[in-house]
């Protein structure tokens, strides 16, 4: 995962669910990505590449279902793609995003409490 901004740093190691205090750069990063995704519009965006058929949209498939503009759309994707949650690829002239599963993963893992951790392995 990375922070949003223009420079990409990796995730916090520790959760602040963890029971013990999260360092300052560590709140940082991870508010980065909070941030990135604390927008109904962004949150949308995730979901809909997620569910798309192929599991990667372009801007053009994004417009209508959310009903915003196309540089509107971009801007929000940009946001997601700096935050490490979306991979870019580039083909011709369009641009195809995708959720980057391991930072999905990393994300969900540092805002699930150790006990819930703990039971879900175990299923």
């Amino acid at each position: 995962m990375h922070g949003v901004g223009t420079t990409k740093t990796a995730a916090p190691a520790v959760s602040p669910l963890a029971g013990e205090p999260i360092k300052r750069a560590d709140a940082e990063r991870l508010a980065g990505v909070l941030k990135a995704v604390a927008d109904p519009a962004r949150l949308r965006l995730l979901s809909l590449i997620q569910a798309a058929p192929e599991g990667e949209a372009s801007v053009s498939d994004l417009t209508a279902p959310l009903g915003l503009s196309q540089p509107t759309v971009s801007h929000h994707l940009r946001i997601l793609t700096e935050a490490g949650l979306l991979e870019r690829e580039k083909r011709g002239v369009w641009a195809y995003y995708r959720l980057v599963p391991s930072a999905i993963a990393a994300l969900a893992e540092l805002l699930t409490p150790p006990r819930k951790r703990a039971i879900r392995k175990t299923r």
